[in-house]
């Protein structure tokens, strides 16, 4: 099984948090930018302190949920955005998850996955998405740790794992990446093929 519960919380705890940038990334923000439905069903798995969905509901977006292993980065949700709706917070395990959802959102969960996992990972993401609904996000375009997230990779194996079940429209590199990650991040934007 991919990393237990316990394991996010202790890196939580300790404040082990190096994939939090502290804010909205700027390729998701340029993307959430140019979204004009502010009723779209909007889901954030891994979503951390959720600096993307405090983003998106102060741009007006309803529909927002934010679903982590660990609920200590939610309270620092709440300390910064306390009314963001409660019923949008999910503590829960990303695999066990239900919904329906026309946009998912994809920062840096994806690197906590061995590669033996991923699988599961894009499987799970098309059975949450409705018919044309969209993953979109980054994802690290280079090799990084074998033993421990974040777990890296490249286009060509990203494509393979997600090509049977969604069109790939757009993965390329990042343009607009932060400073740390400049060079090291592929931007997609996946639909769900029926």
């Amino acid at each position: 099984m991919p990393y237990k519960k316990e394991f996010w919380h202790s890196k939580w705890e300790q404040d082990q948090t190096g994939w939090d940038i502290g804010y909205v990334s700027t390729p998701i923000k340029e993307y959430i930018d140019q979204l004009n439905n502010k009723d779209l069903n909007i889901l954030i798995p891994g979503s951390g302190n959720s600096y993307e969905g405090e983003y998106l509901f102060k741009q007006g977006f309803k529909n927002i949920t934010l679903l982590d292993f660990s609920g200590l980065p939610f309270e620092n949700l709440r300390n910064r955005c306390p009314q963001f709706p409660v019923e949008g917070i999910v503590t829960g395990d990303f695999f066990k998850h239900l919904g329906n959802y026309d946009l998912i959102i994809e920062q840096t969960f994806f690197s906590s996955f061995k590669s033996k996992f991923r699988k599961q990972y894009a499987e799970k993401i098309h059975g949450l998405l409705k018919p044309g609904g969209k993953l979109i996000g980054l994802l690290f375009g280079i090799e990084l740790y074998h033993d421990h997230p974040p777990f890296g990779g490249d286009k060509e194996e990203y494509q393979e794992l997600f090509s049977p079940l969604f069109k790939i429209l757009v993965m390329e590199p990042a343009h607009n990446s932060i400073n740390p990650r400049q060079g090291n991040e592929l931007f997609l934007i996946l639909e769900k093929r029926d």
